[in-house]
């Protein structure tokens, strides 16, 4: 199991698990396909949505935890 850490891409996370879409998303990430998506790291992204980086980490790190 790979974790996810702050200073992945979301194009890194989303390719570990496609399924995270609706955690970010939920989270106030609504930019899966946005160009930024693939080069804007999870905490460059939280922060321009005004959301908890470490928050969304330990949500997404349990959740793929949960399915192993």
């Amino acid at each position: 199991m790979k974790t996810i850490t702050k200073e992945m891409t979301i194009r890194e996370v989303l390719e570990i698990d496609p399924t995270t879409a609706p955690i970010m998303t939920e989270d106030g990430m609504h930019c899966m396909g946005c160009p930024f998506s693939q080069m804007e790291s999870l905490e460059m992204g939280c922060a321009a949505h005004g959301s908890d980086v470490n928050a969304l980490v330990d949500k997404l790190n349990e959740y793929i935890a949960s399915k192993a």
